[in-house]
């Protein structure tokens, strides 16, 4: 709304027509038909793997016209011979994850590597204002997978820097496996969420927990103590009751 962009979910596009000159949209949300008129329309058709033509079938690799070419989790073709790596061999077509599957192709084929794609913890970002960044499952995902989780949120209106820069606008959320602090995933609404995100997508890579962060120093002020401002909230839910009791009990026999 701020850049007078009114966007419109669960909206299906049941008519497109012109009238006096004019581009209308009839949609359809939830049940409810509206018109909507517009300047311009565009659509977006996506894109295809640039596999064809290239002799693949003499060389006895398969490949899709749509989804590329067919590779195993170690980026290997039917060909065992030849390995394949970028957007014509993975699901995600980002440019850091063409690096990442070429970093495995090269580490399998020519060091008898084991590396494999599915063990891959791969961060994205949509470069909007604020950007979007996120990594790991969404709630969504996860109860599709059966894992109960508990989220944390942390606005940036109550983080400092993000007050002084005029960018309060934005949250970090951050998904961790109910009763402990596995960090299941982790989204970042933010001018530099891209930047941010490489601190959770590393304590999802390598098995730490939440808890564990509040213990990273940030410097300050930076807008990534906002992480550490989540860390801190996970960890005050450890204290139970009882041990807020303790704590009291203890505090009293001090004074």
């Amino acid at each position: 709304m701020r850049d007078g962009v009114r966007l419109l979910t669960k909206a299906t596009v049941k008519r497109v027509e012109g009238c006096g000159g004019e581009k209308v949209l009839t949609l359809d949300q939830s049940g409810k038909l509206a018109e909507l008129v517009v300047d311009e329309i565009l659509v977006g058709m996506g894109r295809l793997p640039n596999v064809t033509g290239l002799g693949l079938e003499k060389a006895g690799v398969e490949y899709d016209e749509v989804r590329g070419i067919k590779v195993d989790d170690r980026m290997r073709t039917s060909n065992r011979r030849i390995f394949a790596a970028g957007d014509v061999a993975s699901r995600f077509k980002f440019t850091h994850m063409s690096d990442a599957t070429a970093r495995i192709v090269i580490r399998n084929a020519l060091f008898f590597g084991r590396d494999r794609m599915s063990a891959l913890t791969v961060p994205w970002c949509t470069y909007t204002d604020p950007e979007v960044g996120h990594v790991g499952l969404n709630e969504v995902e996860a109860r599709e997978r059966g894992i109960a989780v508990t989220t944390f949120v942390q606005k940036f209106r109550d983080v400092d820097r993000a007050v002084l820069d005029g960018e309060v606008s934005g949250f970090v959320k951050v998904l961790v496996r109910q009763g402990g602090d596995e960090i299941i995933g982790a989204t970042i609404v933010a001018r530099h969420a891209g930047e941010m995100l490489s601190e959770l997508t590393l304590a999802i890579a390598r098995g730490v927990g939440l808890g564990a962060l509040a213990t990273v120093i940030h410097p300050y002020p930076t807008q990534a103590e906002a992480i550490k401002k989540i860390a801190d909230a996970f960890n005050r839910t450890r204290l139970t009751p009882r041990i807020k009791r303790l704590f009291s009990t203890w505090f009293s026999l001090r004074r």
